[in-house]
């Protein structure tokens, strides 16, 4: 059957980004939630038009070929989304699995929408784990970024769920690394998201699966462990240490993780870094540099020592 197009409004995105220089949650646009939930929740009559039509679907048989002649395949609204991602945004299961189940290796089960979300994106942002898995079996790309370059594994990590993250790592062992390896758009991969964030498990379990513990995000070259300290949390550095984390490693711009202690008011992390880090790294790289300023400026003033004020030199 044709289904009548119908549109749903733009709404409040999912806020979960961390500033990782401060530490510090800030709001964000990243990902958008429900393509219009809120306001359709609002307006109930919407709501429930939507969902009859989704009771009234039909599809064709799974082994008809010609998917791309199924007039439902082929909606979109507003925000360009599919019944698919709709089905997931409103928490539809039942109608979610015959979709899928009728999409078997379909690109239908990639359509990106306007914020370039597939509905395994949106199955991860609505923690629905089991919609994960059966995307995943009929074929979704989980390699497939939205627009700040997050797959569903970046979206999970950011997240902390522990259920969709499972899923994914179970379910892509042959995408994995690849996917492990990626940066968003922001420069972090996912072993940098969950050092952000603090989930110490998803640490460990990111670290045996193969992550580089040593990875340096693309914004201005830190590890785990610099962002371990950045944020002042003593148990991630612990665990990082503990898994073997280079503490020699250096930013783009020299500086070592216990250089990052200098100012910070954990003095556990300070002093377990100091032990541990090479007697050559613990002085900050601009002390030189600072000295010679200061060399520079006595030169300067002797240049110029016949300055009078008020009639005095």
């Amino acid at each position: 059957m044709k289904m009548d197009r119908f549109q749903v409004s733009n709404s409040n995105q999912l806020d979960y980004n961390m500033d990782s220089k401060h530490g510090k949650v800030l709001p964000c646009n990243d990902d958008r939630v429900d393509s219009g939930v809120y306001s359709l929740q609002e307006e109930e009559d919407a709501c429930n038009g939507i969902l009859n039509d989704m009771k009234s679907l039909t599809v064709a048989p799974v082994d008809s070929r010609e998917y791309t002649s199924e007039p439902w395949k082929l909606e979109r609204t507003e925000d360009g989304d599919t019944l698919l991602h709709l089905a997931i945004i409103h928490e539809a299961e039942d109608y979610a699995i015959q979709m899928i189940q009728h999409s078997r290796n379909d690109p239908f089960l990639n359509v990106q929408n306007h914020q370039r979300q597939t509905p395994l994106h949106l199955a991860v942002i609505m923690e629905q784990p089991q919609i994960v898995d059966r995307l995943l079996k009929a074929g979704c790309d989980p390699q497939v970024v939205d627009e700040f370059g997050n797959t569903a594994l970046h979206i999970a990590c950011k997240k902390g769920s522990l259920h969709c993250f499972s899923v994914l790592t179970q379910a892509c062992t042959q995408q994995l690394q690849s996917i492990l390896a990626t940066p968003n758009y922001s420069g972090h991969n996912c072993l940098h998201l969950v050092s952000i964030h603090g989930f110490l498990s998803m640490v460990e379990m990111l670290i045996e699966l193969g992550a580089d513990i040593n990875a340096q995000e693309q914004c201005n070259g830190r590890s785990p462990l610099h962002l371990a300290v950045d944020l002042q949390n003593l148990e991630l550095v612990q665990l990082l240490i503990a898994k073997d984390a280079n503490v020699n490693s250096l930013t783009y711009g020299g500086y070592s993780p216990y250089h990052l202690t200098y100012g910070r008011q954990n003095a556990e992390i300070q002093q377990q870094l100091y032990e541990l880090t090479d007697h050559d790294l613990r002085e900050l790289p601009e002390s030189e540099a600072e000295d010679s300023d200061e060399e520079a400026l006595s030169d300067d003033d002797m240049m110029y020592d016949d300055f009078q004020w008020m009639g005095q030199k």
